[in-house]
Order: structure tokens, then sequence, then C-alpha cells
């Protein structure tokens, strides 16, 4: 009679490598990470597929290496303009996600007025102002822009993602794609704007 040895057990293959991804909301409503969350339930796929570096989730403060960078709105003041520029060093690919950071959207109706203008209309002329106003001046503010720009104005973005704000669907369908390696691809029953 012979014995059979039983076979060794086989490694179980290392898990596939999480995609990591940072965002950030710069001068808007913060309408887009709102729409984000509205891909309900498949966020628990994504969070599967995908760990998040700085984002409200995490409350990081400061990117890391990232494989995507997802930014919505314009650049309107000089931490913009750093936390902009710390994405785009940190992140393989950077998204443009939204009107205000694909074209400057509601606060760009500011770039015909002079700031100068507002900040007096706001601190000083202003209804309901107290008396003694002034323009705050204090170096922890971050500068005013002259005008606010659209984010590949002033780093150079992989993808734009339109829409006010783009809808969870069409972000889900934008990500997975990104994910899986395509290039995203969005029909007009994705694309909206409210």
């Amino acid at each position: 009679m012979t014995s059979t040895v039983p076979a060794a057990p086989r490694p179980a293959a290392p898990a596939p490598r999480k995609l990591k991804i940072a965002t950030t909301s710069l001068a808007g409503c913060f309408g887009c990470h709102m729409s984000i969350l509205d891909i309900d339930e498949r966020i628990l796929e994504l969070i599967k597929l995908a760990e998040f570096d700085r984002s409200p989730i995490t409350d990081i403060k400061h990117v890391g290496p990232c494989d995507l960078g997802i930014i919505e709105g314009g650049v309107c003041n000089s931490e913009n303009v750093e936390v902009l520029r710390e994405f785009r060093k940190n992140c393989k690919v950077l998204v443009s996600i939204g009107a205000c950071a694909v074209n400057g959207g509601l606060p760009a109706l500011r770039n015909n007025l002079s700031i100068a203008d507002i900040l007096n209309h706001v601190y000083h002329d202003g209804m309901g102002l107290a008396d003694g106003s002034q323009i705050p001046n204090d170096p922890e503010l971050p500068l005013p822009l002259n005008k606010v720009h659209p984010i590949h104005e002033i780093v150079k973005i992989d993808y734009f993602l339109p829409g006010c704000p783009p809808s969870g669907d069409a972000i889900w369908a934008f990500l997975t794609d990104l994910i899986v390696g395509k290039t995203p691809t969005l029909g007009h029953e994705h694309l909206h704007y409210d």
C-alpha cells in the first residue's frame, strides 16, 4: 500500500495594488465632491479598487504620491495656486472636475471687477457693516489673485470632466474607465449643466 503526500498549498496571489486617489476643492461650492458621494453604494466598490489620500474622507491636509488627483474649483488666491501645484507634483494623472475647475465657473464672474472695488464694497461700503470695518490684513490669509483662473491655466491637466456638477453616474463611469486603464468616454446622457 502506498501513501500519498498532500501537495503543498499554493501561496495566495497578492492582492492587486489599489489605485491611490486624492481630491481637493479650490474656489467653488463643493458640489463636485457631493456628486462623488452621489455614486451611492458604488463607493464601496470604489474603496475596493482605490485608497484615498488627501480628501474630505481622510482629512489629510497635504497630498502624498498618488496615481490620480481630482480637483474641483477655480483658482482665486495664492493658497489655491500652492495646493494645485502640490497636486500636480504628486499626482501621476490630474483631473479637472466641474465647471469651476474647467472654465472658472461662477467664481469667475468677478473677473470683470477689480479686487480693490470688491474688497471696498464688502468691507467698507456694503450694507450691515459695523462701524470701523476694515479689509482683513493678516499674513495667514491667502492673497487674492486679480482674476479667477481655470486650473489648466496654472498646471497641466490630463483629463477634464465638465458639468455643474457632473452627476454621480458620470463620475462613476469616468473613474471606473480610468481605474481599468481605459481612456474615459462619456456619452451625452452623462453630461449636464443644471
